[in-house]
């Protein structure tokens, strides 16, 4: 037998597929071969559908591998696909049968050579800066002397105890509302922007304070997000930006009224110092009092160059006249400046005794003494009322002891029962020789009737 006549004979059965058949498992062993890779090149042709997926080409040279990332997967990017940015793109190899091509789908993206955060950073800074939210025309100025203040930020964390002490330390009796939230990792934009909407609904404070310490651009990224931006711009009220360091920036930053570059700053640029604002009164107060003993002393010296060229008649009449108005008037003046100084005084004592009212420690002083007097109230209440019961049990028991048989059968009494069991009340129901049992006070007898005595 030649090789021709083996190989006839031999030849395996040919394989025929359809169209659908053949693609389908084309893309069973791609799929299998080519998952959770990593493919490097640069973004080109960037498409977006209505529904939210992303086409584009991943591009080496003169090789092309079209992309799909879909809208799921497009959620947890940290930066969207752009054109001309190279990346490494991790997902596996799929074929789409409708035109027989085979895609990658995409799972994850990383920049190559800029981390992704900082990417997404940019990105969404030009995307806001367009619609003109970082535009100092839209900022508004805070108010001179807040006496609400409200705070975004963990209820935990030291942000929170550093805004307290400086406001605490600069002007004493202020009112704070903290809304609590986390201010890293997952939900924590969503809970920081609700909190800003809360004081946006809740019209209380006249400004509002958000941020947190300092850490790295992952821990800070939640002020980052478009959520927290747009709730800061759309705030009812001035907002403070307070993330970090003074060399962190966020877009928080940008978007807030003011940025303070730690949370203890925020808190000295809302309130002013009191004893600063004292000063400051002190020193109008000075210099009143020198602009009116300056302007009285020119008028003084006016009249006495007035005086010198008269005669001396009528210098010693307007001297007289004019030593008797400016009398007047230093009556009046002293009378205004005593009155002005006793008006100052006045509100200054109201505003410290405000101030005074507005202390906690006075507070909780007052609300322990309440609680020590209701304390002994209740004592002596509780007492009253034991005393009063145990009198009554001690009643109820000697009228108990009183009425009880077993007292009555300790004065010497018995009771007797028949055979049956009935109470022997009366001679007439007993019969000579009818056994009987006898009940003391201690103990019981039989016994027999020997008698019967009507």
């Amino acid at each position: 037998m030649d090789d021709l006549q083996q190989r006839f004979l031999f030849q395996p059965a040919e394989r025929r597929y359809t169209v659908k058949d053949l693609t389908r498992e084309i893309a069973d062993l791609l799929s299998v071969e080519f998952t959770g890779i990593w493919v490097e090149g640069e973004i080109s042709d960037v498409k977006v559908s209505r529904q939210g997926h992303f086409y584009f080409s991943l591009r080496d040279g003169d090789a092309t591998l079209p992309c799909v990332c879909f809208r799921g997967a497009a959620r947890l990017l940290r930066f969207l696909p752009e054109e001309g940015i190279a990346v490494s793109a991790r997902g596996r190899i799929d074929v789409y049968e409708a035109r027989g091509q085979y895609q990658f789908l995409v799972e994850a993206l990383e920049p190559r050579g800029l981390g992704a955060l900082q990417l997404a950073f940019e990105q969404l800074k030009a995307k806001l800066a367009a619609e003109g939210l970082f535009s100092p025309q839209r900022k508004r100025s805070l108010p001179h002397l807040p006496r609400r203040i409200g705070v975004v930020t963990s209820p935990t964390g030291a942000a929170i105890q550093d805004i307290l002490q400086v406001l605490s330390r600069r002007c004493p009796g202020l009112s704070v509302r903290i809304y609590p939230s986390l201010v890293q990792g997952e939900g924590a934009p969503e809970q920081i922007a609700a909190g800003l909407q809360w004081f946006t609904e809740n019209p209380w404070a006249e400004v509002v304070i958000v941020g947190r310490g300092g850490g790295s651009l992952e821990d800070l990224w939640s002020f980052n997000t478009e959520a927290v931006a747009r709730a800061i711009a759309n705030c009812g009220v001035p907002v403070v930006s307070a993330v970090g360091h003074e060399t962190d920036f966020t877009i928080a930053d940008f978007v807030a009224d003011l940025r303070a570059p730690t949370p203890s700053a925020a808190a000295e640029l809302v309130v002013p110092n009191r004893d600063d604002l004292l000063a400051s009164v002190e020193s109008l107060t000075r210099r009143l009092k020198q602009g009116q003993d300056f302007a009285l002393l020119r008028k003084r010296r006016r009249l006495e160059s007035v005086a010198t060229q008269r005669v001396e008649t009528l210098v010693h009449r307007r001297l007289t006249c004019g030593a008797q108005r400016l009398d007047d008037l230093d009556f009046r003046l002293r009378d205004a400046n005593r009155a002005n100084l006793t008006k100052t005084g006045k509100r200054l004592e109201a505003n410290t005794a405000r101030l005074a009212r507005l202390d906690l420690r006075v507070n909780l002083a007052q609300f322990r003494a309440r609680i020590d007097e209701r304390e002994r109230s209740l004592r002596e209440t509780a007492g009253r009322r034991l005393s009063e019961a145990q009198h009554r049990v001690d009643l109820l028991r000697s009228r108990l002891e009183s009425l009880s048989p077993v007292g009555i059968l300790s004065r010497g009494y018995a009771l007797v029962r028949t055979s049956g069991g009935g109470l022997v009340r009366d001679s007439s129901s007993l019969a000579e020789g009818m056994p009987v049992s006898m009940r003391f006070a201690r103990g019981e007898a039989e016994a027999v009737v020997s008698k019967v005595v009507p």
